[in-house]
């Protein structure tokens, strides 16, 4: 069921979004199906890319990561990504009353798991982390993953499209704030002197 209904989403996501609406599951039995599988891939992807091949800035050398640091970025980056999806989840089911559709919070989990799927799988692009290769991929993935939000949203909170069109916008307003929120504090905590370690 996992991989049959990640392909679908990204091949053809209105019938899709009617299957897994039409679906009953828990949210643990979600992150078990669908989240975790799929939010290991950027971290350990990152681990990979940043420890083996690194990056280079200009014509200079690549940089790289201590497997220590980088391994210790990796968790903390899916433990993030766990969040991420169970908050917008539960961001959703608390603007669900607002728009006219109350609906669970399963549910509501399921829409913001499934609308990242193509963030998801863009992250195998971290394994060689290349600026411009990453952008070149990681911007239609995002500008899909925006698409699915405003295709799901009418679907699974069971709206009138019109109505959906100002959910999803307030939704992705929301993760608009949330990243500038993730990004704000990762600059904190390395002001704090939490960072990577680089290899010499």
């Amino acid at each position: 069921m996992f991989l049959k209904h990640v392909w679908e989403i990204l091949t053809e996501p209105n019938p899709t979004w009617e299957k897994i609406r039409a679906e009953s599951w828990s949210v643990p039995e979600l992150y078990l199906r669908v989240v975790i599988p799929l939010a290991l891939i950027s971290p350990i992807a990152g681990l990979i890319g940043t420890t083996t091949f690194g990056w280079q800035i200009g014509g200079g050398d690549p940089v790289t990561l201590t497997l220590a640091s980088a391994l210790q970025i990796s968790l903390v980056y899916f433990g993030a990504i766990l969040v991420a999806v169970f908050v917008m989840g539960m961001m959703i089911h608390w603007m669900s009353e607002t728009y006219g559709s109350l609906q669970s919070l399963e549910r509501c989990v399921a829409l913001a798991a499934y609308t990242a799927v193509p963030l998801f799988l863009v992250g195998f692009f971290q394994l060689y982390p290349v600026l411009w290769i990453n952008f070149l991929f990681g911007l239609p993935a995002l500008a899909y993953s925006v698409y699915l939000l405003y295709a799901g949203t009418p679907i699974m909170m069971e709206i009138p499209v019109e109505r959906g069109f100002l959910f999803a916008s307030a939704v992705l307003a929301v993760g608009l704030v949330a990243l500038v929120g993730l990004l704000a504090s990762t600059v904190v905590l390395w002001s704090f002197g939490i960072g990577p370690s680089f290899s010499v």
